[in-house]
């Protein structure tokens, strides 16, 4: 059975990420130092070196953990010498955009430059109100979406759930005060923990909003194609696959929250039980296991990696 490729997002970054597979294989350090030309800056060097600061920058994160999700897609392929087949895609927020290159709905250079602009304008976006984000465990949707709803309320500012991650895992954001209140309310209704995210702005919430309106132009003179699986989107949990749902899908994306458990539901659904993540980190494994615990799921990453899964 095909696998269900997936990809992470923000948050899974590391000092090193790469530096492995740019040295074992020419090709893939040739797709770095493409990234670094079409950026035209030291991306590269800010993945393989840090310093750790370099890379929390959004507007540079971004493109590197897409950048590092598509190095590990052709170390496979290379490795195993044929492309990847796979029955269907999805990323989680950022990670959407590795999806889409992978099922080639996007080129790796216009993915590469959709999620430096994409870093940029919701960096500008987070700077004009003093928002961020917190991680409630333990609540289900209603409860945490009721307290989101009554901290505005109360507070008169924007505070949303912003991911829906699954295993008892969601993530609110919003303006400062509207932000802490939730928080409150959430531990009030019976959160376990409810803990701000070193994050520096609110993303998928309303405070976007801005960002949304100048990205909507960016997508709008970007070249889509169909894609040659679908993709499960973010903001509705369901397969897009022609260029206009897609370009509407990753509009709305940044205003609306993260349905990740929701679309791992119905990938299992319609009967995909094997699940493949490739890029940074383990972050999508450990919350697959605990969506869909008789899911067979496996990530690669590293070289080492590579080489174990490609034979």
């Amino acid at each position: 059975m095909r696998p269900v490729l997936v990809f992470p997002g923000q948050g899974a970054q590391a000092v090193g990420m790469g530096r492995d597979l740019a040295e074992a294989l020419p090709e893939v350090r040739d797709l770095f130092e493409q990234a670094d030309a079409l950026l035209g800056i030291p991306l590269t060097q800010a993945m393989f070196e840090g310093p750790e600061a370099a890379l929390v920058d959004t507007a540079v994160q971004q493109p590197a953990l897409v950048l590092m999700s598509l190095a590990v897609l052709k170390a496979v392929e290379i490795k195993q010498g044929r492309p990847l087949e796979m029955a269907a895609a999805a990323g989680l927020s950022l990670g959407e955009y590795a999806a889409l290159a992978s099922v080639g709905a996007l080129t790796f250079e216009s993915a590469i430059r959709l999620v430096r602009r994409r870093g940029q304008l919701m960096q500008e976006a987070a700077q004009q109100v003093a928002g961020g984000m917190a991680v409630v465990l333990g609540l289900d949707e209603a409860k945490a979406s009721a307290a989101c709803a009554q901290a505005a309320q109360d507070s008169g500012g924007v505070v949303s759930p912003c991911n829906f991650n699954g295993g008892g895992q969601i993530v609110i954001g919003g303006a400062g005060p509207a932000l802490a209140r939730a928080m409150e309310l959430c531990k009030a209704a019976g959160a376990r923990r409810a803990m701000k995210l070193p994050v520096s702005g609110a993303f998928h919430t309303a405070l976007m909003e801005p960002a949304a309106r100048q990205f909507r132009e960016v997508l709008a003179q970007t070249r889509f194609e169909r894609g040659r699986v679908p993709v499960y989107a973010n903001v509705s949990a369901q397969p897009v696959q022609e260029p206009d749902e897609i370009r509407e899908s990753l509009e709305r994306q940044l205003t609306s929250p993260v349905r990740w458990e929701q679309t791992i539901q119905n990938l299992v659904a319609a009967g995909h039980t094997r699940f493949l993540e490739l890029g940074a980190g383990t972050t999508l494994t450990n919350l697959i296991r605990r969506i869909a615990p008789d899911a067979q799921i496996r990530n690669v990453g590293t070289w080492a990696e590579v080489q174990a899964f490609a034979g």
